[in-house]
Parts: structure tokens; sequence; C-alpha cells
């Protein structure tokens, strides 16, 4: 197989879906007296400025240049280096219609991946530079509907995913979840879940999910969304918020003729990305995201497209590796100067 293609190591975004409420009670029941529309509140609580999912988001990311190996089967293959990784995402998520009960929405994405790289030659040694570019596209279609179970507020999401890249559609996927709200007041947010994949290359394809935010009355604020994110937060400067902590990102995409036959092939990566970010709003409808730190990747995998990640024929570990991050989002429900 074709080397060049293979080593590739890139990130991207592990798919979770949260959603909470900003209410005074301590639990949230089924139904109130006044019968207030679940769909908006749902809504209102998007509108938080600095909400997970933005109708529109724009990133670079640049990565230093690191050492890794790899592996061939069970081959071990010599020490290489990327010279140069650059990534650019454009996402946008949108709902078309909202009812009381239920919420129907679509999420549109593209991930560009430039690639440079040192590999040194198996066996007779020296060094091959290799200069790629690969191209990620990805869409889903969403529905959300609210109801109740155990007498406590649950968020049911069902999601058909579709994905390809610049020269072929690949994969129809599903992803379900279920979120059951425990406690959402002004100050502690707590959920409880579970994530079914329905992805046959999935290694987990069951995985329970936990959400908690609490603000102290020093202005810090925990947020976890577990398995994806684990912050610190603070508000600074009216409109800007700085947090510390560790995400989970994940980038997957597909590649072709890497060994002179039809065969298709992805390459998949997991990433732990662990740092400071800064956000800040401009023009009230408008985030900055400015985050750096340290990339940990645990393993870079390439497996046929029947197979599943567990199953590679090519993997890299890479070495920890600086990064940067900068972005805008969009987001329209942005109020300037709100704080939850």
């Amino acid at each position: 197989m074709n080397i060049r293609k293979r080593v590739v190591v890139t990130k991207g975004m592990l798919l979770l879906s949260a959603a909470c409420f900003s209410q005074t009670r301590d639990s949230i029941p089924a139904k109130t007296r006044d019968s207030v529309n679940i769909s908006k509140r749902v809504e209102t609580y998007a509108a938080d400025k600095f909400a997970i999912s933005r109708p529109l988001n724009i990133e670079f990311i640049h990565t230093s240049p690191y050492n890794y190996t790899s592996k061939r089967g069970e081959e071990q293959l010599p020490e290489s280096r990327v010279t140069g990784f650059e990534q650019i995402k454009v996402s946008a998520n949108i709902n078309f219609i909202k009812k009381q009960t239920w919420m129907l929405g679509a999420t549109l994405g593209y991930r560009y991946t430039a690639l440079k790289a040192d590999i040194t030659k198996p066996a007779v040694g020296g060094i091959m530079p290799v200069d790629d570019e690969f191209h990620y596209l990805f869409s889903s279609l969403n529905f959300t509907y609210f109801s109740k179970l155990f007498n406590k507020r649950t968020i049911y999401t069902s999601s058909i995913l579709f994905d390809g890249s610049d020269k072929h559609f690949e994969r129809v996927k599903g992803l379900f979840t279920g979120t059951m709200i425990l406690k959402a007041n002004q100050r502690t947010k707590l959920m409880v879940g579970l994530l079914v994949n329905i992805d046959p290359s999935s290694q987990t394809p069951v995985l329970p999910t936990f959400s908690y935010e609490h603000k102290f009355n020093n202005g810090l604020i925990v947020d976890m969304i577990l398995p994806r994110s684990l912050y610190l937060r603070k508000y600074v400067f009216t409109n800007g918020r700085i947090s510390l902590g560790t995400e989970i990102d994940r980038t997957s995409f597909y590649l072709y003729n890497i060994d002179g036959t039809d065969q298709r092939y992805e390459y998949r990566q997991l990433d732990l990305n662990s740092g400071l970010m800064y956000e800040h709003v401009i023009a009230k409808h408008f985030v900055l995201t400015a985050r750096t730190g340290m990339k940990i990747t645990p393993s870079g995998r390439v497996f046929r497209k029947e197979d599943s990640f567990g199953d590679p024929v090519f993997q890299t570990t890479p070495d920890p590796a600086f990064y940067f991050n900068v972005g805008i989002s969009f987001n329209p429900f942005t109020v300037l100067g709100i704080k939850k």
C-alpha cells in the first residue's frame, strides 16, 4: 500500500447532542400551568452567546511540526515527521420547523485538510516529501422530540448522517440520543443520557452521556459534557469568556487508489485538545474564538471502508504537538451582554 497516502494525521469532532434549559426551579415538570412552548425554551437556551451549536461556524486550525511512528499491519516503520498541518472547517445548523413538542433541522459541513510530511523510506532509508490535501463533506437531517420519562423532561434526538469526499458519496449513518434533565436552574444543570451510533465502522456503538454545569459564587463555572469536553470557565471583559480544559476532536476522510485497486479506505483519528480558549462577542451576533494548547493523539488509523476502526491496515502514533485554532461563528439569537 502506498505509504504516501496513508500517513495522515488530522483532527475533528466527536459528534454528540446536548440540550438543556435555564429555569429557576430544581427540576422541570413535563407540563407547566401556563403551557410554555417547549421548543421556545430550547431556542431561548440556544440563544446563549456561547452555545455549543451555532447556525454558522468557520474555523482555521494550525498544528506545529511533530514526529510520529507508524505500523503497516504488524510491521514497524521508521519514524517520520509532519512538517505542516492546517485545517479549515465550515458548518451550518438550521432548524426549519419548530413545533411545541418537536423540531426538524439539518446540518451541513465541510472540512479541508492540508498536510506536508517528510516520510522516512523503509529499508532503503532516505526521505520522501509529501504535500497533499483532503476534502470531507457531511450533512445530516435532525429530528428532536420533547417528552417525559419518570416524570422528568426528556429530549430525544435522531439523525440521519451522510458523508463523503469531493470525489464520491460514501456512507449513510444513524445517530440516536436520549437525554433526561435531572436538574436545571440558574446555577446548576444536570443531565444524563445515552447515545446510540448506527455505524458498522464504529468501535463504540453505545455510549452513556453526562452533562453538568455549575456556577460558583466567585464567577467560576464547571462545564462538563462527557465524553466530549471538560472545562473550567469564567466570564471576563463583559462580553468575553475564558476557558481551561480538554475537548475531544475527530476527523474522518476517505482515501482512493492507494494500493492500485478500486478499494476505498477511510482515515479516522481522535485527538485530545487541552489548553486555553477565549471567546468574545462582537457586533451582538458574532463570536470570535481563539484556542491554543497541546494536542495528544492516541492513534490514527486507515481501514477499509467496509471494516471498522478496530481493524486497521495502517496506523500512526503521533507525538504531542502544539496547536492553535481561530474561528468566527454567527448566532442571530445572541444577546449582547447576557451572562447566564
